[in-house]
C-alpha cells in the first residue's frame, strides 16, 4: 500500500508541476504584452535585430533622453521603391552596425507632424532628428525634387548620411 500511495503522489506532483508551468507560460505572454518585448515585427524587416521604437513620441522621448539621433523611414508595405531601399538597407552590414547608434522609428503611416514632412509626403523617405528634437533638414539625399529619397543605388550616401548625423551630433552638443 505504501508504494501506490508513492506512486500516486509522484503523479500528482508532476501534474501540479506541468500545470504551474503552463500558468507561468501564460503570465510571461501577458507580460509581454503589457510591457512591450518589442516584437521584431517593429522592424517591418528593415533589421531584424535592431531595437525599434514602436511610435512617433515614444521614439522622441527615447532620443532626447539618450541623447542618440533618431532615424525615421517612412515607407509603405505595397511601394516598390519603399521594397527595394528595405532589402538593401537590411542586407548592408556597416548600416545595420551603425544603426544601433540611433533610436530607429520605420513608420507606414504619416504623423501629424509637419516636421516630418518638410517637402512632402513621399515615400521612401528618411529623416534625421537630433536629441534636441530638431529636424536635421540639411541631412538630405540627392533628389532636388524629394529631399530625403533614397533609391536603393543611394545606400552609401544614406550611410554617410547616417555618419554626419552622428558626427553633427559630437560637434553641437
Amino acid at each position: 500500500a505504501m508504494e501506490k500511495s508513492y506512486v500516486f503522489m509522484l503523479l500528482l506532483l508532476i501534474v501540479i508541476s506541468c500545470a504551474l508551468a503552463k500558468d507561468a507560460g501564460k503570465k510571461d505572454s501577458k507580460d509581454a504584452t503589457a510591457k512591450p518585448k518589442l516584437p521584431q515585427t517593429l522592424s517591418r524587416g528593415w533589421g531584424d535585430q535592431l531595437i525599434w521604437t514602436q511610435t512617433y513620441e515614444e521614439a522622441l522621448f527615447r532620443s532626447k533622453h539618450s541623447q542618440k539621433p533618431l532615424m525615421i523611414i517612412h515607407h509603405l508595405e505595397d511601394c516598390p521603391h519603399s521594397q527595394a531601399l528595405k532589402k538593401v538597407f537590411a542586407e548592408h552590414k556597416d548600416i545595420q552596425k551603425l544603426a544601433e547608434k540611433f533610436i530607429l522609428l520605420n513608420l507606414v503611416y504619416e504623423t501629424t507632424d509637419k516636421n516630418l514632412a518638410p517637402d512632402g509626403q513621399y515615400v521612401p523617405r528618411v529623416l534625421f532628428i537630433d536629441p534636441s528634437l530638431t529636424v536635421r533638414a540639411d541631412i538630405t539625399g540627392r533628389y532636388s525634387n524629394r529631399l530625403y529619397a533614397y533609391e536603393p543605388s543611394d545606400i552609401s550616401l544614406l550611410y554617410s548620411n547616417m555618419q554626419k548625423a552622428l558626427k553633427l551630433l559630437k560637434t553641437e552638443l
